[in-house]
């Protein structure tokens, strides 16, 4: 048994596609679209581990969680980038793009050496090594 896959409603969903694209290399399925249900997605694929899904439909509201908050449901998903100085270009590069790190690179108590940072639509991503 394993997770074949995680996934995401988004608001723009070309901007997400892009991002995951860009900084964590995945790779994007043809775009699926529904008219009847005015849905549409992507599949991102990525070198190891399950795919994400990321979803948008007009009439998903968005969340009214505090992004800063700690809250029951997923918190976040993780990434390996397989080393520590991986772990720091990555979370440099999207800093100097823009992007809020929110959890400074740091050796955890369950040994993983991580930062974290929001996605465009501030959904947490541990970058680990």
């Amino acid at each position: 048994m394993y997770i074949e896959h995680l996934a995401l409603w988004c608001r723009d969903l070309e901007r997400m596609r892009a991002f995951y694209e860009l900084y964590f290399g995945a790779i994007s399925n043809e775009k699926y679209i529904n008219t009847k249900k005015q849905f549409e997605s992507y599949f991102l694929s990525f070198e190891q581990g399950p795919r994400l899904e990321i979803m948008q439909m007009n009439s998903i509201p968005a969340h009214s969680n505090d992004v800063y908050a700690q809250f029951t449901g997923l918190i976040h998903f993780a990434v390996s980038v397989g080393s520590e100085e991986k772990v720091n270009a990555l979370t440099e590069r999207l800093r100097s793009d823009g992007y809020e790190v929110v959890g400074e690179p740091r050796w955890t108590g369950d040994g993983y050496y991580e930062s974290v940072v929001f996605d465009p639509e501030q959904n947490r991503i541990e970058i680990t090594n």
